[in-house]
């Protein structure tokens, strides 16, 4: 029986994880509502503006039980401002800005730098065979991981001061939970998605 993995629809790529997920045989959902959350296995959440998620999460009454499901264990595959999202602690974020946690990360938003400073490159992801092509938008970075995260991938860094030199962590996974800095949903490439539906599938 296929997993059902649903997307939070409230801004973002949503229908590009869509396709992804549905190319990989999982069943989807578009999740506006806590009735769709309950029919789902997974979850997606995806990139966009992470205080606006959160204030929409809010309007539609489905923050509190997105925030449940994950701390009980439901696998969820944050992307970009859905990294922001799982984290359990946040820098440089808007003033009273909470998370919905669950990993065990510091991550730093807009690390990389306004819109202007987006870009796009090769980027060597733990258990895949090749790198895969990786949109930064307005990206995080993760600064600092607990003991049971799992680095998943990397990106060296310049920048005009010493303490933005070297690599920054741009994937991470921890039990059930998965993010990215990047935005794998972008182009054809489902491999990172593939991490994602084998993780929900294992469990």
């Amino acid at each position: 029986m296929s997993p059902t993995i649903g997307v939070l629809a409230l801004q973002g790529d949503v229908r590009e994880h869509l396709s992804a997920l549905e190319r990989l045989g999982a069943d989807t959902l578009a999740v506006r509502r806590p009735s769709e959350l309950e029919a789902c296995d997974a979850i997606v959440l995806p990139g966009g503006e992470s205080t606006t998620m959160i204030k929409l999460a809010r309007i539609f009454d489905v923050l509190d039980p997105l925030a449940e499901r994950v701390r009980a264990g439901m696998p969820a595959f944050g992307t970009c401002a859905g990294m922001i999202l799982l984290a359990d602690r946040l820098r440089d974020g808007a003033p009273g800005q909470t998370t919905i946690g669950g990993l065990d990360v510091t991550v730093r938003r807009n690390a990389f730098g306004r819109q202007v400073d987006s870009f796009e490159g090769p980027v060597t992801v733990r258990g895949l065979d090749r790198p895969v092509h990786g949109v930064f938008i307005r990206a995080p970075w993760v600064e600092q991981a607990g003991p049971d995260v799992e680095v998943l991938a990397s990106v060296g860094v310049t920048g005009p001061r010493p303490d933005e030199v070297g690599d920054r962590i741009v994937a991470v996974r921890q039990g059930p939970l998965m993010a990215t800095s990047f935005h794998p949903e972008v182009g054809d490439d489902d491999r990172v998605h593939g991490l994602f539906v084998d993780l929900v599938r294992q469990q």
